[in-house]
């Protein structure tokens, strides 16, 4: 006879890959159908946010605005796809108002993401920048053309003894805590967010080294900053800057008068004096410091950060007295004595006389 062939039977462990194969192939195509569905589904009902320029932009919002309040300022320079969808959208993401500040708009978004970010208050930060400064009204008027706050908030802030005091400050040494460079902020920042956000700046300049070196040289940070605009004003020559803050300093120490031009023009209000004459030293101002030992109140102007490493790096020398070159070269000639001042001075005022500069 004949053998039977023996049947092999498939084994439960072989049965069930297969039937895993199968689910998760249907899973796969199921996910692929879900995809598939929820783009066509995005693609008719979620629309466009575009700027008519065809170019990213952003938007500026100077007030809280209600949807409807928004929908109206976004008129002129952007297109709302499906004002419906919009509003539709603004309702499922709980959206009622926008806060002020600066957003950046893509030149086509989707406006889900465009209200999400509203609604987020999530703002793109403006670099602010200020330089050249004399004055808390100067200073106040570079900012607010940067940024929202305007210039009567920030001076009103500034001249506020009692808010200064958590900050240190007087209100004659409030700008101080203001060290020109390029930072980073909201635009839509207050005027007391931005005097938080300077002071967060002034702390970190004041680290351990430039404390050490203030200490060394008998100052305090707010000193050194005063020093500093003195110094910024008597010379443009980065290299005599520590020559300048070193004959300051001989001068401190001794109990002399400091007899800076600068502070006198600052006291008189006019910084377009090239010749300081006995009229202008008469005048009875803190700030006059030809009749006031000592350092002036505050700054006579916003020191550069490069300014007060001057002072903190002064030249050790024994020159107490200064005088402009005849050459107008924004130079100065250094004198131990007085009678060696005496001399450079009659040559300087010789040259003006020369030039008939009498003012």
């Amino acid at each position: 006879m004949a053998e039977k062939k023996k049947t092999r039977k498939k084994s439960p462990k072989t049965k069930k890959s297969v039937k895993c194969t199968i689910l998760y192939t249907f899973l796969a195509i199921l996910l692929v159908g879900l995809s598939i569905g929820i783009d066509q589904v995005y693609r008719m009902c979620y629309k466009n946010i575009c700027t008519k320029s065809g170019e990213s932009t952003y938007l500026y919002v100077h007030t809280r605005m209600s949807l409807d309040e928004l929908m109206a300022y976004m008129k002129t320079d952007y297109t709302i796809e499906s004002p419906y969808n919009f509003r539709l959208h603004a309702r499922l993401l709980h959206f009622t108002y926008v806060m002020p500040g600066k957003y950046k708009v893509d030149a086509v978004e989707a406006d889900l993401d465009f209200i999400r970010r509203l609604r987020n208050g999530e703002q793109t930060p403006v670099k602010v920048t200020f330089n050249n400064i004399r004055t808390k009204k100067q200073l106040a008027g570079k900012l607010s053309q940067q940024l929202l706050v305007d210039s009567v908030s920030i001076v009103s802030l500034l001249n506020d003894a009692k808010f200064l005091e958590a900050y240190g400050m007087k209100p004659e040494t409030a700008v101080c805590l203001f060290i020109p460079n390029t930072y980073e902020m909201y635009w839509s920042v207050s005027a007391r967010g931005l005097v938080d956000k300077f002071y967060g700046e002034y702390k970190r300049f004041w680290n351990e080294e430039r404390l050490e070196k203030a200490e060394k040289a008998g100052l305090t940070p707010v000193e050194v900053a005063i020093l500093a605009s003195i110094v910024e004003e008597e010379t443009n020559k980065a290299s005599e800057r520590p020559i300048v803050a070193g004959l300051y300093i001989n001068r401190l120490r001794r109990g002399m008068l400091l007899q800076a031009d600068p502070t006198v023009k600052f006291a008189v209000g006019d910084f377009g004096i090239r010749r300081v004459l006995n009229k202008h030293l008469q005048i009875d101002s803190p700030y006059n410091t030809y009749r006031y030992k000592g350092l002036p109140p505050g700054p006579i102007r916003i020191p550069t950060a490069a300014a007060m490493d001057a002072v903190l790096n002064y030249t050790k020398h024994k020159y107490i007295y200064m005088c402009a070159k005849e050459t107008f070269n924004g130079e100065h000639n250094f004198a131990t004595t007085l009678a060696e001042h005496n001399r450079n001075a009659a040559r300087y005022q010789r040259a003006l006389n020369q030039r008939r500069i009498m003012r």
